[in-house]
């Protein structure tokens, strides 16, 4: 209590942390009963009748259910199995820089992309890959190709969305494992290189090690949130001709909840997601801390 009193000005900088949470994340729960009643707006949500797992039975036993389920789990692990790594290596690329200014250029240009907005980064997606004029067309063009319509083939859907995700984001996500490697104990790498240890070997034997507990904490949290594949560009990006591969289940709750006003099935479809991230999240960290005791708790 003593230390509380004392340090008084740290707990009120967390206040608008704490409000933040509690006004978004858990005030908002309360309508998650919505999705075991038939909402009556004019009964309001307390009003509605109950009908249980009425709206979860329709959503498992509608025809979209494995198209979703498919789209949406291979987006996550498509870019999970290609996005996780590369900040990985980048981090490990950029600390063996010894040239301050080429270090410093790679960063910024690698760090640039992710303060760009979703909206500009689906419009230059959207641009660069136009048949007509878009520079990856031409490109193919001078080379002896034909011009290929990648926004409308289904085929293309989740390597663009992957591999535009890794190039707008992997510069950002890169900085915590800058940092971990930044807290290895120089005198490691000193002794290794007196036994003859080359760069790789070092690598390979002390920063790889020495940030594991890092990668791993961040590989848990990535696994936690692998049904959250982002609304937003996949949104954008989205049209009737590449439906097949680009409809995930945050995409399906917007039509169902928002256009389509059925907001008791559109919620229990969320809460199906939720719930399937935090069995997910339980399952990996339990795993990781009988394996190698790094774990979340």
């Amino acid at each position: 209590m003593r230390y509380a009193i004392r340090n008084y000005d740290l707990y009120i900088m967390l206040i608008p942390a704490i409000l933040y949470f509690l006004i978004f994340h858990y005030l908002p729960m309360y309508g998650v009963q919505l999705a075991f009643k038939d909402f009556v707006a004019t009964k309001g949500i307390w009003g509605s009748p109950w009908v249980g797992f009425k709206h979860f039975e329709r959503f498992f036993n509608g025809y979209n259910f494995g198209r979703l389920m498919a789209n949406t789990l291979g987006i996550s692990l498509y870019s999970l199995a290609v996005g996780f790594p590369i900040p990985i290596i980048l981090a490990i690329m950029m600390n063996e820089l010894r040239n301050g200014v080429i270090k410093n250029t790679v960063q910024t240009i690698t760090y640039a992309p992710h303060f760009l907005s979703t909206v500009v980064v689906a419009g230059m997606i959207i641009s660069f890959l136009s048949p007509s004029n878009g520079i990856v067309n031409k490109l193919i063009v001078a080379l002896g190709g034909q011009p290929i319509y990648f926004m409308i083939e289904p085929a293309w859907f989740k390597t663009i969305y992957v591999l535009s995700d890794v190039w707008q984001h992997m510069g950002w996500n890169s900085i915590i494992y800058m940092a971990a490697l930044a807290g290895i104990d120089p005198e490691l790498h000193e002794a290794a290189i007196v036994d003859g240890a080359s760069r790789m070997k070092r690598i390979w034997h002390i920063d790889l090690p020495g940030i594991m507990p890092t990668v791993v904490i961040l590989l848990i949290l990535n696994v936690g949130s692998i049904m959250n594949v982002g609304f937003e560009k996949v949104f954008l990006l989205q049209n009737n001709l590449n439906m097949p591969a680009s409809d995930v289940i945050s995409t399906y709750v917007y039509r169902m909840g928002i256009l389509g006003a059925q907001y008791s099935f559109s919620t229990a479809v969320g809460l199906f997601n939720s719930v399937i991230n935090f069995i997910l999240l339980i399952i990996v960290n339990t795993i990781s801390r009988r394996v190698n005791d790094v774990s979340l708790w």
